[in-house]
């Protein structure tokens, strides 16, 4: 399917018109860069798109002007935010090396390739969070969660009693 048909098919979005109900979300992106999630009915930052994407939630990002879709775009902006905040996935030889397929005859082999991996790691991952919990009974993933929330919680109820008892403007004063 081409650029423009995603498009075209994307206009319609969540609002009925000729998209149906499997049509992605669609985000718009405003000329100011603002960008207008058209199903909750208001702005959206690229954190919000984070989410969306770690939700599965499809969706379609369109220039409100031109009506093109630049979804890859902002994706991209996603990942530089994420690169950038300390959260590095990706080595500088690495993004060199993607830099260097650009233009070149293994441009399309270096894109299927990546793609392939990625596909191929986050299966094994599933499998293997799945074997396990056939095996213990538990999934380990939700098991650290939630052991995660329960130390939180006893961290702050600690803190909350240790900064009641401090006298002056770190605990509550006697009026409390």
């Amino acid at each position: 399917m081409t650029t423009r048909t995603k498009t075209k098919r994307a206009k319609g979005g969540a609002h009925g018109g000729e998209g149906g109900r499997n049509a992605p979300r669609v985000i718009r992106k405003y000329p100011n860069r603002r960008l207008y999630d058209t199903v909750e009915s208001r702005y959206v930052t690229l954190a919000d798109i984070r989410r969306l994407v770690v939700e599965r939630v499809d969706f379609v990002v369109l220039d409100r002007k031109t009506q093109q879709d630049i979804t890859r775009s902002i994706l991209l902006q996603v990942i530089a935010e994420q690169e950038g905040g300390g959260e590095s996935l990706m080595t500088r030889d690495f993004l060199s090396q993607v830099i260097r397929s650009y233009g070149s005859g293994l441009q399309d082999f270096v894109a299927r390739y990546l793609d392939e991996s990625i596909q191929q790691f986050a299966k094994e991952q599933r499998e293997l969070r799945d074997r396990f919990k056939s095996v213990v009974g538990i999934d380990p993933l939700e098991t650290v969660t939630s052991v995660a929330q329960k130390n939180y919680q006893r961290w702050k109820s600690l803190q909350e009693e240790v900064f009641s008892r401090l006298p002056g403007p770190f605990g509550r004063s006697e009026k409390d």
